[in-house]
């Protein structure tokens, strides 16, 4: 495992003061955001920090807020955001996989003989520009689309299922949990129930086969996936961890839920031999800088994202870690 450089273990320790100083923090907690830092090393900290900000922050809840505006207020929606502050141009990132996502919020195509999977569905807005947009400048055919896996039902990531569905004909897989969470929530985007997911699920498409864990927590039905991957003659698998931070405050019920989820698929992905970490969320995986580096990558030299089974099993024993200090808050 990496040491902290200096620079990042100085900002590691002032992220923990910084949170901590307001309020006292059980050594049990502290213990556990340790050993998440530790898992962390140098490659990680955008996950650690927000993660185990978030359990931290629990010893201390927020004091009550007036509403404010958001979707469905005074007309509607408000409007998209401009679309220089959200676009990212795709990336081809392996033989079979490629990057159509956001600056901030990712999606993928994995590419079979017989069609294409799409993982994630991010906005409403942005579905057309990212996915649409992004497999034609790549040169592939978004009527290749057969499914898309939303890894769970918040807008930044189920919010174009609706758009695939309706305009392409493409396939939605999404756990019963999910399904549920936007029957009651009802949004506007809200795509038609489809497929449901099941704990070790097969997705065979053509050469290609995914499998999906239910990994419940960030939601109750929050999907995880691993992916077979080709670089050039060498084989890989990616685990895509489907929910990450503590949005639902101190519920003790899914604080539980998320951290047995992290060790399970943890040894699930060591198990199987992953070798590359995937998230919805581009400042988690390192990808902010791994996808420039992949369009820099030269011949010959070491894939940006292969990173091997230890790293993988540190990126989710920090989600572990995080949730377990989480616990050692909430009673």
């Amino acid at each position: 495992m990496r040491a902290l450089t200096g620079g990042m273990a100085a900002f590691a320790s002032a992220l923990f003061v910084a949170v901590a100083g307001a309020q006292t923090v059980p050594p049990e907690a502290q213990k556990h955001v340790d050993a998440a830092r530790a898992a962390a090393g140098s490659e990680f900290m955008g996950l650690f920090q927000p993660l185990c900000d978030g359990a931290l922050a629990l010893a201390k809840p927020p004091a009550p807020r007036g509403g404010g505006p958001g979707r469905g207020r005074q007309g509607g929606p408000p409007p998209p955001p401009p679309r220089e502050s959200w676009h990212a141009e795709p990336v081809k990132v392996f033989d079979n996989m490629y990057y159509v996502g956001m600056t901030e919020f990712s999606a993928w195509a994995v590419t079979t003989s017989e069609g294409i999977i799409i993982l994630d569905a991010i906005f409403d807005y942005s579905v057309e520009d990212e996915i649409v947009g992004g497999l034609k400048k790549l040169g592939l055919n978004p009527a290749d689309i057969k499914y898309v896996i939303v890894a769970h039902g918040h807008l930044d990531h189920a919010g174009g299922a609706k758009y695939l569905q309706e305009k392409l004909g493409a396939r939605l897989i999404m756990s019963a949990a999910d399904y549920d969470l936007l029957d009651r929530q009802n949004p506007p985007w809200k795509p038609k129930r489809d497929i449901v997911a099941t704990d070790g699920m097969k997705l065979t498409l053509g050469d290609t086969t995914l499998t999906l864990y239910l990994t419940p927590g960030h939601t109750d039905g929050t999907i995880s996936t691993l992916i077979p991957l080709r670089d050039g003659s060498r084989t890989h698998l990616a685990a895509l961890w489907g929910g990450t931070l503590f949005n639902f405050g101190a519920n003790r019920a899914r604080l539980e839920a998320y951290t047995k989820s992290a060790e399970r698929f943890r040894d699930i992905a060591t198990k199987a031999g992953a070798d590359v970490i995937l998230s919805n969320h581009t400042a988690y995986d390192g990808s902010k800088t791994k996808l420039p580096a992949v369009l820099a990558r030269k011949p010959g030299a070491p894939h940006p994202f292969v990173v091997g089974s230890d790293v993988v099993r540190r990126y989710l024993t920090v989600a572990n870690e995080c949730g377990q200090a989480a616990l050692a808050i909430v009673p």
